[in-house]
């Protein structure tokens, strides 16, 4: 795809703002730094939310009817909420291709030992003689949707499939197989509902991934998993289970994107007091729960899950509404880890 050359594709990443008289020139300026000042003032408006928490029966009611306010969003919007990510593959290429990581010779000579022992009169791989694809789809560990697929993307919160769609329409491959899971039942009833939705390239499926309900797909079998503005409406005591969980799936080199809010948000000063579960946890006005980041608290959940930091950096986006000569800071963290 050639975002640079197409006229209806914005650039992201690239505009910035060099003289403050200049910032209602455009609706957006990339990596704006902040004062002092400001931060202070971001720091005392969140201190100033934790003084006052949402009461216990609440939180509760909040936590255990989770899924059902995120059914009654998607609802309530459909798919008419969410704009196109338009710098989807420019912050995230790898989604472009997928990515090179085939199988392992050793990761195959593992699971061909397990699969194998499992059968009568093989004692090892070397005496099962059939290719690798023959071979790992014998086994009843890859009887599963997409198995046969060559490059598998998972996106956890898939909410409306604002990141599968694109994604299969700009890899047109058969070998590219896309997974994508929902806690809302309604978001996922969306995506099966799509006109570009096609069963034999995609499958969507309800999960809530703070469970221990299994994947429909085996560890170590994916290329890649997204997770964009999804692991914010966790609860942050239940993350770390979560991303262990989730580590799992990827195989040997395989790569987990992320995006999600990051502490002192637009988003997160405009609550009001009174909305806090818990530090920097909030309930929005619908119901539904939102965290905000920092970068080193990433850090800790996912190298803590065994995985490798290729990136992990800060976001600040200064959108502008000209009309009304409004500015509005927004803060989100993108990272990007790998399975050793």
């Amino acid at each position: 795809m050639d975002t640079e050359n197409d006229p209806k594709r914005p650039i992201f990443g690239n505009r910035f703002l060099t003289n403050e008289e200049n910032v209602f020139q455009h609706n957006a300026w990339d990596n704006v730094e902040w004062t002092p000042e400001q931060e202070e003032q971001a720091k005392k408006v969140v201190e100033s939310h934790a003084k006052v928490y949402i009461s216990a029966e609440e939180q509760q009611e909040l936590l255990c009817n989770a899924s059902t306010y995120w059914n009654n969003f998607y609802d309530k919007h459909d798919n008419k909420f969410f704009k196109d990510r338009n710098w989807l593959f420019t912050e995230f290429p790898e989604l472009l291709c997928g990515t090179s990581s085939c199988v392992s010779s050793a990761y195959v000579e593992t699971k061909l030992n397990e699969c194998c022992s499992k059968e009568d009169g093989a004692s090892n791989a070397s005496d099962v003689s059939l290719n690798i694809s023959e071979t790992l789809n014998c086994c009843s560990l890859c009887d599963y949707p997409g198995s046969s697929s060559k490059v598998k993307i998972l996106e956890i919160g898939c909410g409306a499939g604002n990141t599968i769609f694109p994604v299969l329409q700009v890899n047109t491959s058969k070998g590219l197989f896309v997974y994508g899971c929902d806690y809302s039942a309604s978001a996922v009833d969306i995506v099966k509902s799509h006109s570009d939705f096609n069963e034999d390239r995609c499958h969507v499926f309800v999960h809530d991934i703070t469970s221990t309900d299994p994947y429909p797909m085996p560890e170590e079998s994916l290329d890649i998993v997204v997770m964009i503005f999804v692991l914010s409406a966790v609860h942050f005591d239940k993350m770390q289970d979560a991303i262990c969980q989730i580590a799992k799936l990827l195989k040997p080199g395989g790569l987990l994107l992320f995006r999600d809010y990051g502490r002192y948000d637009m988003a997160q000063l405009r609550f009001k007091s009174g909305r806090c579960l818990s530090e920097n946890f909030y309930s929005r006005g619908d119901g539904t729960l939102v965290y905000f980041f920092t970068q080193e608290e990433l850090r800790q959940l996912f190298t803590k899950a065994g995985l490798i930091e290729k990136q992990n950096l800060v976001d600040r986006r200064l959108q502008v509404n000209r009309a009304k000569k409004v500015k509005m800071y927004r803060v989100w963290i993108q990272a990007k880890y790998i399975k050793p």
